[in-house]
C-alpha cells in the first residue's frame, strides 16, 4: 500500500470516520487548519501555507463545491505527508500549491497529494462495499451513483475506480 492511502486511512482511523460522504473541510478543523475560500488565479485551485506552526489551506472560491473538497483533501494529503517546499520571501515560510501542474499529477509529490485525496474522499472499503450494494447497467452508471455518494466529480470517481482495479477505464 503507497504511503499516500496508509496516511489517508490513518486520518480517517484517528477522527473515527466510516462513512461516506467524508468531509475534508471539517477534518481541516479537527486538525486546527484554517480553510479559507478566495478568488485565485483560475488555474490555481488552492495552497497550503505552513508558517510558526499554524496552517492555512487556502482554496479557490470560483471552484466548483466537489473540486473545492478535493482541494482541502488534497493540501491534507501535502500537510500528512510532505514537509513543504520554500516559498522565497522575507520569512520562513513555506507552500504548497494546487495548480494545472498538479492536477496533471507530473510532480511525485503531486501524485501523492492526489493519491491521499482520493483515498481519503473515497476509501477503499466504503467504495468497494458500494459498489457492490449498487445496481447498475453500466460504467457510466456506476461512476454517476458513486460520485453522488462520495461528493466527488465524475472525473475523480472514474480514476478512483480505475486506481482500485473496479473498472478498467472511463466510462463510454
Amino acid at each position: 500500500m503507497a504511503r499516500a492511502d496508509t496516511a489517508a486511512r490513518a486520518l480517517l482511523q484517528e477522527f473515527e470516520i466510516n462513512a461516506a460522504p467524508i468531509d475534508p473541510f471539517a477534518l481541516a478543523g479537527s486538525l486546527d487548519v484554517q480553510v479559507v475560500l478566495r478568488d485565485l488565479d483560475d488555474d490555481v485551485s488552492g495552497m497550503l501555507l505552513r508558517r510558526d506552526g499554524r496552517c492555512v489551506i487556502g482554496v479557490n472560491r470560483t471552484h466548483s463545491p466537489l473540486r473545492q473538497r478535493f482541494t482541502v483533501a488534497h493540501e491534507l494529503g501535502h500537510l500528512r505527508i510532505h514537509r513543504g517546499r520554500p516559498l522565497i520571501l522575507d520569512t520562513d515560510t513555506r507552500v504548497n500549491y494546487r495548480n494545472t501542474v498538479s492536477s496533471m499529477a507530473t510532480d511525485r509529490e503531486e501524485v501523492e497529494a492526489n493519491r491521499f485525496a482520493a483515498a481519503l474522499l473515497a476509501p477503499e472499503v466504503l467504495v468497494r462495499g458500494e459498489v457492490h450494494q449498487t445496481s447498475f447497467r453500466t460504467v457510466g452508471e456506476l461512476v454517476t451513483r458513486l460520485g453522488r455518494t462520495f461528493a466527488l466529480s465524475e472525473i475523480a470517481m472514474t480514476y478512483r475506480l480505475m486506481n482500485l482495479g473496479i473498472i478498467s477505464g472511463p466510462p463510454q
